[in-house]
């Protein structure tokens, strides 16, 4: 995957109690792309500037120790602190990624679902507990770039307490689906919509990831960056010997190619 998507820069966001960063660099890596950890204050002080990279990506983890909710100091210090940087880089089209607690941040900042005030949030799982384990995804006919030619049921590990996405209205919800930017779904193993165990944290009408209308901007709580390459899957000794790499390496790799194209 070396070569010629080298030059594709990826600044993946950090900040205190970030944990899936160093993930998320070797997934882009991966893919072909040159990724950059970067600590929001860098950004703030102008020492790194958002305008010099392609991709930005805001991992999972626990930023600033969830306090006040998930996501939601990360969310305000990007509103109040960067904004300016952000806008332009969505005005430029650039991707963005958000997995996870990069998902609520998404939301809770109101990047997602389309730049404006917060019209959904990600909140506490319905079983009040972490959940911690594989899941099964629908992957919707949405206008987002990076699943297109995806297998229509893939598994992904989730691991959160704060998933369970709710729309603030019925109006809202009506949009996404009008507009077509939920991208996954939790299902059963045989892709039927099921309750818990199968939706992880109750999210109204399973929803597991959604992006912005350009289908550009992709916020998810499964973690692609954990299912890199077969041997990532629990079950990798009883998969086909040609398998070798895991789904969640495909969407890195689209939005390398979305961007070098």
């Amino acid at each position: 995957m070396e070569g010629k998507h080298q030059m594709v820069k990826v600044l993946i966001l950090r900040v205190a109690g970030t944990n899936c960063d160093l993930e998320t660099e070797w997934a882009f890596k991966l893919a072909g792309a040159n990724p950059e950890r970067v600590h929001i204050n860098e950004i703030v002080k102008g020492k790194k500037k958002l305008k010099d990279y392609q991709i930005l990506a805001i991992p999972g983890g626990f930023s600033y120790g969830d306090d006040i909710g998930a996501g939601k100091v990360l969310a305000n210090e990007i509103r109040y602190k960067i904004w300016d940087q952000i806008e332009d880089f969505i005005k430029e089209k650039k991707p963005i990624i958000g997995i996870c607690n990069g998902f609520q941040v998404l939301v809770k900042s109101g990047i997602l679902p389309w730049n404006s005030e917060q019209t959904v949030t990600l909140g506490w799982n319905d079983s009040g507990r972490f959940e911690d384990r594989w899941v099964y995804l629908k992957v919707e006919e949405s206008v987002c770039k990076f699943t297109e030619g995806l297998p229509e049921i893939i598994r992904l590990p989730v691991a959160h307490s704060e998933g369970k996405f709710i729309p603030k209205s019925d109006k809202v919800l009506q949009k996404l689906k009008r507009k077509k930017q939920i991208v996954f779904r939790y299902v059963s193993p045989d892709g039927k919509i099921s309750g818990y165990p199968y939706n992880p944290n109750g999210s109204v009408d399973n929803i597991a990831g959604i992006c912005d209308e350009e289908g550009i901007i992709l916020g998810m709580m499964p973690h692609p960056e954990r299912c890199l390459l077969k041997f990532h899957y629990p079950d990798w000794t009883r998969m086909e010997e040609s398998v070798e790499y895991g789904i969640g390496f495909k969407i890195f790799e689209k939005m390398v190619k979305y961007v070098s194209s």
